[in-house]
């Protein structure tokens, strides 16, 4: 399969598989990069399945995808903080008591702040062109189709940039942890 058949294969099923990684992760842009790594492990291997059966495959590939994403040591750590699934503070009161907080643990907000600081500096850090992609992108929020434009790149550029840009983080998040004792 050259380049282009690729290409149409993609255009054809992009919705499909961005609606299946949807369905999996309730987050549009986590299905965004899913779907984009899914179309990355499919351009390699596309070979090996017969044509008549690209559509199955392609939404097995993806399935599998979000599996593996949703069983991810980074999402049960790193994406769960931002759920109310996490405990509460140490020093808060019980759910749903008439008790007013205290004042936040001192502990608590330190960590919070220095993991921030730390992602902030690593996302600030990388090497260009993913640096400033990923700042716009993770830092001030802004859409993929804006990041487009402001720095004058395709949006599948950008798309394909965020995802290298959030490998090379994972890495150095792994990296730290390991380091720690």
């Amino acid at each position: 399969m050259n380049n282009q058949e690729f290409s149409d294969l993609m255009r054809q099923y992009q919705r499909l598989i961005y609606t299946v990684c949807l369905q999996f992760v309730h987050d549009p842009p986590t299905a965004e990069d899913l779907t984009q790594e899914t179309f990355l492990s499919a351009y390699t291997s596309i070979d090996r399945c017969a044509p008549d059966y690209r559509k199955q495959w392609l939404v097995r590939v993806a399935a599998n995808k979000c599996k593996d994403h949703l069983k991810s040591a980074w999402v049960r750590r790193v994406e769960a903080q931002d759920h109310e699934s996490l405990p509460e503070p140490r020093g808060a009161p019980p759910a749903g008591s008439a008790l007013t907080a205290p004042d936040p643990d001192p502990q608590d907000l330190y960590l919070r702040r220095t993991d921030a600081a730390a992602l902030n500096t690593m996302v600030r850090t990388l090497r260009e062109p993913y640096g400033q992609v990923a700042v716009l992108y993770l830092l001030e929020e802004k859409p993929v189709a804006e990041i487009a434009r402001l720095l004058g790149r395709p949006a599948a550029t950008v798309q394909n940039q965020l995802y290298r840009a959030k490998v090379l983080l994972r890495r150095q998040i792994e990296e730290r942890r390991q380091e720690a004792p």
